[in-house]
């Protein structure tokens, strides 16, 4: 089984506003960045929405390491929330609806398809690849500021 790491963030300037999100891929010596954007987002959309596009770039059951420094996310999959929430009809323990269930959906499908492990890394503290995603997210933030 091919193993395969890839790392993510999301970004938002104001919440909501503009968003963006960035992920590295690395198989073996292969690596490939990706990014993307949004008008009008979440932060947490976006870091969710980073791992959905890194996920539907993998055609084959791997293994895959997954880095983010989004607790959501994380404690997300890795505590059973999502799943819970998708058993309850969308709706947390408090009887509320879940956020972002669209995207929860989504992740939950693409990760069913291979075995992962889901890492939290402190965000800005120096991790290059991280580093390097959040810097692909907030440069398509740019983008979207910079049309008219």
């Amino acid at each position: 089984m091919k193993e395969i790491t890839i790392y993510t963030d999301g970004a938002c300037s104001g919440n909501p506003g503009p968003g963006g999100w960035g992920a590295v891929l690395i198989y073996n010596s292969h690596r490939k960045e990706i990014s993307g954007g949004e008008k009008l987002t979440t932060n947490n959309r976006m870091e969710l929405t980073a791992l959905i596009k890194a996920l539907e770039i993998v055609n084959q059951k791997c293994k895959i390491n997954i880095f983010t420094d989004s607790k959501y996310l994380c404690d997300g999959i890795n505590k059973g929330w999502a799943e819970n929430w998708r058993k309850n009809n969308w709706k947390k323990s408090d009887n509320k609806p879940a956020i972002n269930p669209d995207l929860w959906e989504k992740l939950l499908d693409l990760l069913k398809n291979h075995k992962y492990k889901i890492n939290w890394v402190k965000g800005h503290a120096g991790h290059p690849e991280n580093e390097l995603c959040d810097k692909l997210a907030t440069d398509e933030i740019k983008k979207i500021n910079s049309i008219p």
